[in-house]
């Protein structure tokens, strides 16, 4: 075959060219450009789970850069609105809730401030919801809270939005119009964008004090919220949810019309959005060490929406750290909510501690609340700071200290350019909760138990976690156990799905008998025998406090009365009479914990270094691996089961004889 010269060549190409242009579908690029060209283009940044977290803080996945930060995160925002403004691109800003709770600058809101909203307004959020943390001071104190950030006019500038909350009538939260169940919000391109926020099952059966608020079931109000919106003229709706992204995933099944949920409270870091059906499911960690950003174009044509990202080459989610020149509007302000706080600080703890951010410990390491189910060393200094300063403000010896995982809220990291541990960083850990006396943390609260009773204390403590998860893991100070996790439960009675304890999973336990810190020296130990009727000292926060009766109203044989030192026992409704005053309030268990570290550098204002007793994991809790009680169970069955039939089969050959001897004679 001869080759085909250039003229034939470009004859061929133009021929095959008109061949495919007239068979293409010329319908393709006009409906593409017609669609497109229908598109309304908008962005949604969000946070959730922000913690009070107003500074930036160190983590265990990023110990040597500080992350999070408000002035940091405001920086972000606003050069992304700089950027979408140079191409018209409206920019929308939201929170999965719990902005309140954890670090000390949580503490101002039970003073009539109100930090955290006041600086999402200021930062530009549109809305945020209310997740279980924003009750962590009741509610009455939540609605002080709101009047404080300027509600119900601020909802102009930020919607508070609880859908499936129900508020009674009497109530300020509802009097005062202080939270919205929804909200329109007309875009700048003409998109009207529906919003509406609900509260999810895990995070309402968390919640410290709610009150008679009560919650509707979510799936409900969401499908009737989505239908109202799009009445009113919506054409995106978005969900705000604290419920977790399993609980996000369920309600995008069960409830149609969702476009987006932006949601929280599982902490969970989700690089890429989660698509389940036509709903997209975004959340974005914690504690503002990420911003969440995802590019979305409205299709006026089919009414859908759809994820820009990847073709702008945008992550969905941004890094917020301490690298980040902050904003100085909102570092300015931040730096005058924490002169506030440093006014409470020192007023709250006598002039002992004056200022929220100083050092009180040096360590080369972190002290980890790792891994979950264990004892760790985070566990192990906070429970004996427990111990050791209320043995010290009540003048009685303490025989133990507990404390819960779920009130332990993350690892004591020291600063990576020197080393220190500020008071902040320690409180971070424990600054949980709210007491009768006004004053933020739990308070520490002292009982007296019998010998019997702390073993009954042990196998709850060997019980909970296998029920219902890390959080209920019991930290302990003052005492040695070993328990088998195997025979926490014998079984799990079927039909009704109820698991039946043994109430033999604690194998040994010893009480720690030395002086200070507890060691592991065998000779410092005595046992706590069974039936042991001497009263012992234990502390523990208010939270545990109410947990302890009711252990005794599932099963009988668990059964501990909390009792006062002179062996009186104390029912719930006079509790208050079991917390440890001090200094004209009440204890809390944040300031046993810096009262610790500081009493560890004795006389001196230097940081002490942290001893090291700290920096492994002395043995206080035990776990034995054996054959489990269930299995020993079955054994002795079997056994009884062989035993009864044999008696059976000797009962039946004896009579068959007697009747054979009978026949004969």
């Amino acid at each position: 075959m001869k080759p085909m010269n250039h003229l034939s060549t470009v004859f061929l190409a133009v021929c095959i060219s008109l061949a495919l242009a007239l068979t293409a579908p010329v319908i393709c690029p006009i409906e593409e450009f017609r669609q497109r060209s229908n598109e309304h283009f908008f962005t949604v940044l969000h946070t959730n789970d922000e913690h009070s977290s107003l500074v930036p803080t160190l983590s265990l996945g990023q110990p040597e850069t500080a992350s999070g930060g408000f002035a940091q995160l405001a920086a972000v925002v606003s050069a992304i609105r700089v950027e979408k403004e140079s191409v018209n691109e409206p920019v929308l800003l939201f929170s999965g809730g719990d902005f309140l709770g954890e670090t000390a600058y949580g503490w101002l809101s039970t003073q009539g401030y109100a930090p955290e909203l006041r600086l999402m307004q200021e930062i530009g959020y549109d809305a945020v919801t209310i997740g279980n943390h924003e009750y962590d001071f009741g509610p009455d104190v939540l609605a002080d809270y709101l009047q404080a950030a300027g509600y119900p006019d601020a909802h102009n500038r930020t919607l508070v939005l609880a859908s499936n909350t129900q508020v009674p009538e009497n109530h300020p939260l509802r009097q005062n119009n202080l939270i919205r169940s929804s909200g329109l919000i007309t875009l700048d391109n003409g998109l009207s964008i529906g919003l509406f926020a609900v509260i999810g099952e895990n995070a309402i059966s968390v919640t410290s004090d709610t009150g008679n608020i009560t919650f509707d079931n979510q799936h409900q109000v969401a499908q009737a919220q989505v239908e109202m919106l799009r009445e009113q003229g919506a054409d995106v709706v978005i969900m705000l949810s604290h419920s977790g992204e399993d609980e996000d995933i369920a309600c995008a099944k069960a409830v149609s019309g969702i476009d987006v949920i932006i949601g929280g409270h599982s902490h969970t870091l989700l690089s890429e959005p989660i698509l389940e059906g036509q709903t997209l499911i975004v959340q974005a960690g914690s504690q503002t060490r990420y911003l969440g950003r995802i590019e979305l174009a409205y299709n006026s044509v089919d009414g859908t929406v759809r994820m820009r990202n990847e073709e702008n080459n945008r992550t969905a989610v941004i890094a917020i750290d301490d690298q980040i020149k902050p904003d100085p509007l909102i570092q300015s302000l931040i730096e005058s909510d924490t002169h506030t706080l440093n006014q409470l600080l020192t007023d709250m703890s006598g002039q002992q501690f004056t200022d929220v951010h100083a050092p009180l410990l040096r360590s080369e390491s972190m002290l980890t609340h790792r891994p979950a189910f264990r004892e760790t060393p985070a566990g192990n200094f906070i429970t004996d700071g427990m111990r050791l300063i209320t043995e010290s403000v009540t003048g009685q010896p303490v025989d133990l200290a507990v404390m819960a995982n779920g009130n332990i809220r993350g690892s004591i990291i020291p600063n990576p350019a020197d080393g220190t541990i500020s008071f902040y960083d320690l409180t971070n850990m424990v600054g949980l909760g709210y007491g009768s006396d006004g004053y933020p943390g739990y308070s520490i609260a002292s009982v007296y138990l019998t010998g019997e009773e702390l073993r009954r204390v042990l196998e709850v403590a060997a019980l909970l976690p296998e029920l219902m998860g890390d959080d209920y893991f019991l930290q302990f100070s003052g005492i040695q156990y070993e328990y088998n996790p195997q025979d926490t439960v014998l079984f799990t009675v079927p039909f009704i799905d109820q698991p039946l304890p043994s109430l033999h999973a604690v194998k040994k336990a010893f009480l720690y008998r030395g002086e200070n810190i507890q060691t592991s020296d065998p000779a410092d130990y005595t046992p706590i025998k069974r039936g042991d009727d001497t009263l012992y000292h234990l502390v523990t926060d208010t939270y545990i406090l109410s947990f302890l009766p009711m252990a005794g109203d599932i099963l009988p044989q668990l059964e501990i009365v909390p009792k006062n030192k002179n062996g009186e026992s104390i029912p719930v409704e006079r509790f208050k009479e079991l917390i440890v005053p001090y200094e004209g309030r009440q204890l809390k268990v944040w300031e046993t914990v810096a009262l610790y570290a500081k009493s560890l550098s004795g006389d001196t204002s230097e940081p002490a270094d942290i001893p090291q007793v700290y920096q492994t994991t002395p043995v206080r809790i035990k776990t034995r691996t054996s054959i489990p009680l269930v299995y020993w169970l079955i054994v002795v069955l079997i056994l009884f089961l062989v035993l009864v039939v044999l008696v059976i089969r000797t009962a039946v050959r004896k009579r068959r004889q007697k009747a054979n001897e009978t026949i004969i004679q």
